[in-house]
C-alpha cells in the first residue's frame, strides 16, 4: 500500500530514491570534510612541532606529522571523488 494515498508504490519509489541519493551525497561531503579537518590538524602540528620545539623526538614527530597529513588529505580527495562518481553512476542508472 502506498503512503502518499491516490499514488501507487511506482510512482513513490524514484522520489525516494532520489531523496536516498542526496543524503548520501551530503554524507560523503561531510566525510571529505573530516579528512580534510583531521589533514590540516595533522600538517599544522606537525609543523608547530618542527618551528617551536627543541627536543628532538618532537621535531622527528613533526616531520612525521607534515606528510602524514599531506597523504590524508589525498586519501580523502580520491576516496570523495571515487564514491562521488558510483553515487552519480547508481543515480542515472536508477533513472533508465
Amino acid at each position: 500500500m502506498s503512503p502518499i494515498p491516490g499514488l501507487n508504490e511506482k510512482e513513490t519509489l524514484p522520489l525516494r530514491d532520489s531523496l536516498a541519493a542526496q543524503r548520501t551525497l551530503l554524507a560523503n561531503e561531510r566525510t571529505f570534510l573530516a579528512y580534510i579537518r583531521t589533514a590540516l590538524t595533522f600538517f599544522i602540528s606537525g609543523l608547530t612541532f618542527v618551528q617551536f620545539f627543541e627536543s628532538v623526538l618532537i621535531r622527528i614527530v613533526g616531520w612525521f606529522f607534515i606528510p602524514t597529513g599531506t597523504v590524508l588529505f589525498i586519501i580523502g580527495a580520491l576516496r570523495f571523488k571515487r564514491t562521488k562518481e558510483s553515487i552519480m553512476d547508481d543515480e542515472k542508472g536508477g533513472e533508465k
